[in-house]
């Protein structure tokens, strides 16, 4: 991977030679903003760890300050539903993995970016954490299966307060609900210590392991699959209300402050 918008960099070999690959999105300066070119860079990061035999586990992080702090305005308000995808397939490389994941959530978690901390397996929150869906204030509808994901996290009324009344949860509120493990004063440390378990363990065993609770938690239906409806049945609904006048304006407004 090119030291850009993505960073990857693979732990020192456990005793039994397992890996952890740690997938930094590296814009601190634009709070790791998504671009198209940062969803891209992530997808070839998750692609490379799976390819990678020594790899047993993914962490995924933010630069700086923030986790991430949603898709770039400019991209999302010029996106139809092929520009909304493009945008999406970062955070649903790393839904899609097929080795454990961790969201070392070290700031703030907003729009797609929250998507990004949702795909993960688990969600270690730092003390500045902030999980926000924000889609209401932007005057857009959810988009990349946020509305699944949110629900399988947290349950219908903690998602539809976030969803519907714009709720925001902080590190130790997040973990009341459910939507990170725990709180530590440094993810990314906590998040590489729960990864010695897979590090640790036969590499076909995790992979196996991971793809069964995949196929035992909607019996008949892969979690991944329910996951794509999802994203599915939310394009067109948030596509029409990125072309609305009204977010439109809200856009312009949001790009000259």
């Amino acid at each position: 991977m090119s030291a850009d918008l993505v960073l990857m960099e693979l732990t020192e070999p456990s005793e039994s030679g397992g890996r952890t690959a740690v997938i930094t999105v590296n814009d601190p300066d634009r709070r790791n903003a998504v671009t198209d070119a940062m969803s891209a860079q992530l997808r070839t990061a998750v692609d490379a760890a799976e390819a990678d035999p020594s790899v047993h586990a993914v962490v995924v992080t933010g630069a700086g300050k923030a986790f991430c702090a949603g898709a770039d305005l400019s991209a999302l308000g010029a996106a139809a539903e092929e520009g909304l995808l493009r945008i999406y397939d970062g955070f649903m490389a790393i839904a899609g993995c097929s080795l454990p994941t961790i969201a070392a959530v070290n700031g703030a978690a907003v729009g797609a970016g929250l998507n990004l901390a949702l795909a993960a397996d688990v969600r270690i929150a730092g003390p500045h954490a902030v999980f926000d869906a924000r889609f209401q204030k932007l005057g857009i509808h959810p988009g990349g299966g946020a509305t699944w994901m949110l629900q399988r996290a947290v349950g219908p009324q903690v998602a539809r307060a976030a969803l519907l009344f714009g709720m925001r949860l902080g590190a130790e509120d997040a973990v009341r609900h459910g939507l990170a493990l725990s709180l530590a004063e440094d993810p990314l440390a906590a998040a590489l210590e729960m990864t010695e378990g897979p590090a640790n363990a036969p590499r076909e065993v995790v992979l196996a392991t991971k793809a069964s609770m995949r196929a035992t938690c909607h019996p008949g239906e892969q979690d991944t699959e329910v996951h794509e409806s999802a994203m599915r049945i939310e394009l067109g609904p948030q596509a029409a209300s990125i072309r609305s006048p009204e977010f439109q304006e809200r856009l312009r407004w949001a790009m000259k402050h």
